[in-house]
């Protein structure tokens, strides 16, 4: 009973955080844009967004993983770290000191650089690995925009034409920095693990774009906020995700919206796993896989081995936004968007209104984060050709078809309902496929067999996953 009310203390303290910080961002955007200039929202958006809210996740993240791994593989956490202070010297504070010794140990670490490396390159590629990643989210609303003091206030840092196309540039720049690091460290090892990063994501960047060129013939747009779209009136529809595919008439509109992963199922499980590998997590850590390969940032010490660690957790967060705002609906709840937003003291604080709503993104974000670290500890590793073959050989072949299918019943149906019938009888499928699956005769001998099999050629399964050393620390879990 005590784990159950220490879970529900900790939910209810991440929303009201996650509320607070929307509040703090919406209020002082409308205060500098009173004070200030117009558009002056969009410089504190960057502190709020970008600084508080993704890297303060990510920074979290650390610590979430190497607690949620050790509840799969049922084994205590981090809990040696401890604060030397009255009263806290013997509590482990679930764990989060961890995060201050990490820091700690990173920044005062000594930075070696091999003698042989090239030093500019050596010293550019963690900025270029880190960087892109973090400045992926300037273009992910996440929050609508409302009326605060009376100065129109967007919970979004840019909204460019090009829109995702954005995404899609901005994130292949990472390709370089795990490039050079590999090359400029002189380092055949590491080296190697750069030339299997480089190939890994740029064979998932192709069946990444593809994934989302069916959200584009939907929306007939690129850009974020006009597939977010916005809530309607009493009287009429929204736009985008925010539109109804079927809905009850009534003051209070319930109906099935027409987010991203109803009329798109198919695009929307390309687009993760293509967006998965290009974080190069497991399963697709391969650049990185310590049974067979030393990483391609093996020289590394100190803060520039603190770059490639932080970035590869920016990614999850930026890849949970990004995937929130695309498939599922962005900051819109499944019902009730058009009663909500007409509420008058929705309408008379404005405020209020971004701070639910950017509360439900922020939410749905964290969920898809949840989702990416079970997929982390849960699956072991691909071999490289598996990885390839899943790339070139099904993602981008499905790809095609769903983009030939899409475009077809959008020109068939504009209202967009025949592909929703269609999402939902792939939905429907991948339910029975995945629920169904029968034991063969003789199964548990087989399984056995293909087990050992598998260890005989170097493969291994979910209980040997070596402990990575940006994921869960020896020292810390033991």
């Amino acid at each position: 009973m005590s784990r159950v009310l220490t879970i529900l203390v900790a939910m209810f303290t991440i929303v009201f955080l996650m509320a607070g910080g929307m509040a703090s961002a919406y209020l002082v955007g409308g205060l500098v844009e009173e004070h200030w200039f117009s558009g002056a929202s969009r410089l504190t958006n960057i502190l709020f967004l970008v600084l508080v809210f993704v890297m303060v996740i990510a920074t979290l993240l650390t610590m979430a993983e190497r607690k949620w791994s050790a509840f799969i593989q049922d084994r205590m956490g981090p809990n040696r770290a401890r604060i030397a202070l009255p009263g806290l010297k013997n509590r482990s504070l679930g764990g989060l000191p961890h995060i201050l010794t990490d820091v700690l140990k990173m920044l005062t670490k000594e930075d070696l650089i091999p003698g042989t490396a090239n030093r500019f390159m050596f010293n550019l590629g963690p900025i270029l690995a880190f960087a892109p990643t973090f400045a992926l989210f300037a273009v992910v609303p996440a929050g609508p925009s409302v009326m605060v003091f009376g100065h129109n206030v967007d919970m979004v840092v840019a909204t460019p034409d090009f829109g995702i196309l954005y995404v899609l540039a901005i994130a292949s720049l990472a390709v370089y920095g795990t490039a050079m690091a590999g090359w400029a460290s002189n380092n055949k090892f590491a080296l190697l693990g750069g030339v299997r990063a480089t190939s890994q994501m740029i064979s998932y960047e192709v069946a990444l774009g593809l994934s989302l060129v069916g959200l584009f013939l939907t929306f007939s747009s690129v850009q974020f906020p006009a597939i977010i779209g916005d809530v309607g009136s009493m009287l009429g529809n929204g736009s985008g995700q925010a539109q109804y595919l079927w809905r009850t008439d009534g003051a209070f509109d319930l109906g099935l919206p027409a987010w991203g992963i109803i009329i798109q199922p198919l695009g929307f499980l390309l687009f993760f796993a293509a967006s998965f590998a290009e974080t190069k997590r497991a399963p697709f850590d391969l650049p990185e896989g310590e049974s067979e390969i030393i990483g391609y940032f093996v020289e590394y010490s100190g803060m520039k081995f603190g770059l490639f660690m932080i970035s590869e957790f920016v990614e999850v967060v930026v890849l949970a936004g990004v995937t929130t705002a695309l498939f599922f609906g962005g900051y819109h709840l499944p019902f009730g968007n058009e009663w909500l937003a007409n509420l008058p003291v929705m309408q008379e604080h404005g405020w209020l209104l971004g701070t639910i709503l950017g509360t439900v993104f922020w939410l749905k974000v964290l969920f898809l984060i949840w989702v990416q670290l079970l997929i982390r500890w849960t699956f072991p590793r691909f071999r490289y050709d598996q990885i390839q073959s899943l790339g070139w050989k099904i993602l981008l072949p499905i790809g095609l078809v769903n983009v030939f299918a899409t475009g077809a019943l959008v020109l068939w149906d504009p209202s967009l309902r025949a592909l929703a019938i269609l999402g939902l009888a792939e939905i429907g499928l991948l339910v029975v496929l995945t629920t169904t699956t029968k034991v063969p005769a003789g199964g548990a001998h087989e399984a056995h067999g293909a087990h050992g099999h598998d260890h005989g050629h170097g493969g291994h399964g979910a209980h040997d996953l070596p402990a990575h050393a940006h994921g869960a620390a020896p020292a810390s879990t033991h």
